[in-house]
């Protein structure tokens, strides 16, 4: 069984037709299938170059609606788990999260990709409902100051969710909820150092007793979702501590994509890593995750 916890509907030119045979190509069972709600505005203007084509309204646009998942699994129901976060600054967000889960079976919130604040009220009280209803939150970091445009316009920066020590306050007020880690803001504290502050993907060998294995043996509601170019980095910057991290932290790592490629699969694999926490990390972990 193989469980890909992080991927989009439409998203880098994959259709329905396209996301399914990529499925099939890599032998991917099941697909966790996420929105991401963040309003125009929020979000680079280079990114519509992988986003669905037919989206392009820029007054009205979110970047992939919760709709477009929909479609996905009512066209496959077997094999996609439905994601989806509303905007918590959103009034009625968590009723609108609510009757996702109610009519659609949704079981993950997420993409959560918004530039506020995660420890926000607001998103507090959608986490907090997620918590209750058994829903795991996947959150995507990116620091300011490692995403400088170089320009003012749009935005001089593209960050999103607040940074580490936002994401520790989380898990201590929300101990009922599990939350993954994502992205850059994320993955780059594997290290104990702060080169994540200036860059999105650092290089270099790890430094062991980074935030990340900090957070994991403090906070039982923290699982690391290992997709994007952020985790795949990460994982192979010092390949004898990945092992070993990967090891440790088993039970709370998922396999994940965020893309159409096999790369994370083939890094996993390349780690002579034990059966045991290859089944954990491939599909087990996800399915606990997200039981009724």
């Amino acid at each position: 069984m193989l469980i890909d916890a992080h991927n989009h509907p439409d998203w880098h030119g994959h259709d329905f037709d396209a996301f399914i045979e990529n499925m099939g190509r890599y032998g991917i069972d099941k697909t966790w299938l996420l929105s991401w709600e963040t309003p125009a505005g929020e979000y680079p203007p280079s990114t519509a170059a992988v986003l669905p084509a037919a989206l392009q309204d820029y007054e009205h646009e979110v970047p992939i609606p919760f709709a477009l998942g929909l479609a996905y699994k009512q066209k496959a129901p077997e094999r996609f788990i439905l994601g989806y976060a509303p905007d918590p600054r959103r009034p009625g967000a968590v009723d609108r999260l609510k009757s996702a889960v109610k009519m659609y079976g949704v079981r993950v919130c997420g993409e959560v990709k918004f530039r506020m604040m995660y420890d926000n009220p607001d998103a507090m009280r959608l986490f907090r409902y997620c918590g209750e209803a058994g829903l795991p939150v996947v959150l995507h970091f990116d620091y300011a100051s490692a995403t400088r445009t170089g320009n003012d316009y749009p935005r001089p920066d593209w960050w999103y969710g607040g940074g580490i020590d936002t994401l520790e306050r989380l898990l201590a007020l929300c101990p009922e909820t599990n939350f993954l880690g994502h992205a850059p803001g994320f993955w780059c504290h594997i290290s104990n150092d702060d080169l994540g502050l200036r860059e999105s993907y650092p290089k270099g060998p790890v430094i062991p007793g980074g935030k990340i294995e900090q957070l994991l043996a403090k906070y039982p509601n923290l699982y690391c979702d290992c997709s994007a170019g952020s985790a795949r980095n990460a994982l192979s910057r010092d390949l004898a501590y990945s092992k070993d991290f990967i090891i440790r932290f088993q039970d709370r790592l998922l396999y994940a994509r965020d893309c159409f490629d096999n790369s994370h699969q083939e890094l996993f694999d390349s780690l002579g890593l034990p059966q045991e926490a290859l089944e954990k990390i491939y599909h087990i972990n996800a399915e606990k995750l997200t039981r009724p």
